[in-house]
C-alpha cells in the first residue's frame, strides 16, 4: 500500500512544480511584452516640417570646396556624393545632413536652396526642394 501512495506523492509534486514553472514562465512573458510596449512608446516623434534655406554641397566638403580639382561646386558634391559622402545643407557654420530624393539634390547641388522638411539630430528628412529667389 505504501509503493502505491509513493507514486501518488511523486505524481502530485511533479504536478505542482509543472504548475509553479508555467505560472512563472506567464508572468516573465507578461513583464517582457509590458516592458516592450513601454520601449515602443518612448521613441521619439519627429519635428514638425520646417523650411530650412542654405546651399546644397556634400558632407565631406561643407562650404569649401577643393580647389585641386578645378571643378565647380555642383560638380565637386556630386563627385563626392558618388564616392559616399551625403548631401548636405550648409547655411553660415550649420550643416545638415540631407535624406531625400538624390536625383533632385544633384540637380540642385552648388546652388542656394529653400528645403522643407523635419529634423531629426543633424539630419534633415527632406519633403520639398525649391531653388532659394
Amino acid at each position: 500500500m505504501s509503493i502505491h501512495r509513493f507514486w501518488i506523492e511523486i505524481v502530485m509534486v511533479g504536478t505542482a512544480v509543472a504548475c509553479v514553472l508555467a505560472l512563472l514562465i506567464a508572468t516573465l512573458g507578461a513583464v517582457a511584452g509590458a516592458a516592450a510596449t513601454a520601449l515602443g512608446q518612448q521613441q521619439p516623434k519627429p519635428a514638425a516640417e520646417q523650411t530650412y534655406e542654405g546651399m546644397v554641397t556634400c558632407s565631406r566638403c561643407g562650404a569649401r570646396h577643393s580647389a585641386e580639382l578645378n571643378k565647380t561646386a555642383a560638380d565637386c558634391a556630386r563627385i563626392c556624393v558618388h564616392a559616399g559622402a551625403q548631401f548636405a545643407l550648409v547655411n553660415g557654420d550649420q550643416m545638415h545632413l540631407l535624406e531625400g530624393d538624390l536625383g533632385l539634390l544633384k540637380k540642385l547641388a552648388g546652388e542656394r536652396v529653400r528645403i522643407s522638411g523635419s529634423v531629426r539630430g543633424n539630419t534633415i528628412r527632406v519633403s520639398s526642394v525649391a531653388a532659394a529667389s
